[in-house]
């Protein structure tokens, strides 16, 4: 049986994602690096969400970026803005001199994502202000009988926002079934591991109990990614929220799962031999 018969993923479409998400944290890397700061780690942890989102499932084009249509994207934990920042340059909506103009002065790519943007739908980086953007454009969508898609993307550490609590119950009251919502889980925050600073487990069961459709995946993993949209299409009039289980700094060794890379560029030595793992040339 093919791939196609069997509704996954077929390896050549696997390999391009996984080519692409490897492109990705070479620009993330250079892009802090030319700045001089940034946040690696977190950034890392949500390439290869990023990637299948913007190469894989959502409706844009980079030719018409405000075309009414589209469905957009809410990257509500604004400080991994890089890897937002890596797939639009990848999917062809700025040049290679803005993407390494990062954090500069006048630069259309700021330290969190601004609207002002081109291919950036919503201004973050407040911490759980994100999600409720989203509800808002999809109930928008809603309102006016558009098949616009929405998705977004926060942080389990964000999660210690009562507004996040806040607008999951609007989300489910209104049945935003067009919502699409995934948690990187990487299990940690600045102030350290994640239950530690306030224990959000089994963090499935609260999204459960405020009526989405959830379910646990490898945020790492394409076909878990697919996966989860396909058994979204089985829960009508229902938000839709994955559980990304994923680690800090993944793709190089050293960065992985390592607290040190959350918020510092990264020095000439590691840089070196973190774009050598990369197969950066």
């Amino acid at each position: 049986m093919t791939d196609k018969e069997n509704n996954m993923l077929s390896t050549e479409t696997i390999k391009e994602l996984t080519d692409i998400s490897r492109r990705m944290r070479i620009d993330i890397l250079r892009m802090i690096d030319a700045a001089g700061s940034g946040h690696p780690g977190p950034t890392f942890s949500i390439v290869e969400i990023l990637a299948f989102l913007y190469f894989q499932k959502m409706r844009i084009d980079p030719d018409n970026p405000d075309k009414p249509s589209r469905d957009r994207f809410v990257l509500s934990k604004g400080h991994a803005s890089p890897a937002l920042y890596a797939a639009l340059y990848e999917k062809g909506y700025f040049s290679k001199e803005d993407m390494l103009s990062l954090r500069k002065i006048n630069s259309p790519l700021q330290g969190h994502p601004s609207a002002k943007m081109s291919g950036v739908d919503a201004t973050t980086g407040s911490l759980g202000i994100g999600l409720s953007q989203a509800l808002g454009m999809a109930l928008g969508a809603k309102i006016q009988k558009s098949n616009t898609k929405i998705f977004a993307l926060i942080g389990d550490g964000e999660c210690d926002e009562g507004q996040i609590w806040e607008a999951a119950l609007f989300a489910s009251h209104n049945a935003l079934d067009n919502l699409y919502v995934f948690i990187d889980s990487n299990k940690d925050q600045y102030e350290g591991h994640v239950c530690d600073v306030i224990n959000l487990e089994p963090l499935d069961k609260k999204w459960i109990s405020f009526g989405w459709h959830t379910m646990n995946i490898d945020g790492h993993s394409f076909s878990e990614i697919d996966k989860f949209f396909k058994e979204c299409d089985e829960y009508p009039y229902f938000p839709h929220i994955a559980v990304a289980h994923t680690h800090k700094g993944y793709g190089v060794s050293f960065m992985d799962n390592n607290p040190t890379y959350h918020a510092r560029a990264l020095n000439a030595d590691e840089m070196t031999k973190a774009l050598k793992e990369l197969n950066y040339s």
